[in-house]
């Protein structure tokens, strides 16, 4: 792992414990665009083949982990090509963060929205500072949750809760996400990186092919899950792309209205 190849992450290792914190240099909120996106593919088809660290635990620079997707970013996907390999690039992310044999630890600081929350979701334990918000607004943009969520969510809550989230888009309070299971533990947001690193060195310390072959074992039933949902909600997702309401919902937010959302 060659911590001068992105652009967006930093990287430090911690002992046994490599830490990655997601750090836009242009972007306050850790928005995901084509430099992110790009990064984050590359991150976890590293930590792969990382033969140093024992745990990794994954942060958010500022006020957020990630905030989904940035707007400025999503009119050059309608670009001939562009789509199918985000779709190449989507898929290929979040495989490979699934076959991490590490334990991964989120260190959940901020807003955790559509990719930047199936990210966090799809990791190993969950931690969230209490000032904290989780969800999944890719509806309010006329999109299709294509990145995971459809799969991570139901298995998480069950699918009569998931999709009341995952329909309306609706953020949830770290105190929400703790109640209904959705994540680990509530810290508050001061304590929240050491509270991380201790659990990270912590796995770290484990017998560490019992903890990375207990972890694949797990992730056999998140990768059914995904096998099952991520190719057509991907799928569904590029077609809602081309829509006249995605079109329509960012010209609201750039015009400061709401949405007229009429089927097509």
């Amino acid at each position: 792992m060659n911590a001068s190849a992105f652009t967006t992450l930093r990287l430090e290792r911690v002992g046994h414990v490599l830490r990655v914190t997601i750090d836009h240099p242009t972007n306050a909120l850790n928005a995901v665009d084509a430099a992110l996106h790009h990064d984050l593919t590359m991150l976890f088809a590293g930590l792969r083949r990382e033969t140093e660290a024992r745990a990794v635990l994954l942060t958010g620079r500022g006020k957020a982990f990630s905030a989904g997707g940035d707007f400025h970013w999503f009119p050059t996907l309608r670009e001939p090509g562009r789509l199918e390999a985000l779709r190449r690039d989507a898929k290929q992310l979040i495989w490979d963060l699934l076959d991490v044999e590490l334990p991964i630890v989120a260190a959940v600081n901020g807003h955790a929205m559509g990719l930047g929350a199936s990210i966090a979701l799809l990791s190993d334990v969950i931690l969230m500072a209490d000032t904290a918000t989780i969800g999944d607004p890719h509806v309010r943009v006329g999109l299709v949750a294509g990145d995971g969520g459809v799969a991570i969510w139901p298995l998480a809550l069950g699918p009569a809760r998931a999709k009341e989230y995952l329909l309306t888009g609706d953020p949830l309070t770290a105190a929400e996400a703790e109640r209904i299971g959705l994540v680990n533990h509530v810290v508050p947001a001061a304590a929240l990186d050491g509270e991380a690193m201790a659990l990270a060195s912590r796995l770290a310390a484990g017998a560490p092919l019992a903890v990375r072959y207990t972890k694949l074992a797990v992730n056999k039933l998140v990768k059914d899950a995904l096998n099952v949902a991520f190719d057509a909600s991907t799928a569904l997702e590029l077609v809602t792309f081309q829509s006249e309401d995605h079109q329509e919902a960012l010209a609201a937010i750039r015009e400061k209205r709401a949405p007229a959302f009429k089927g097509r």
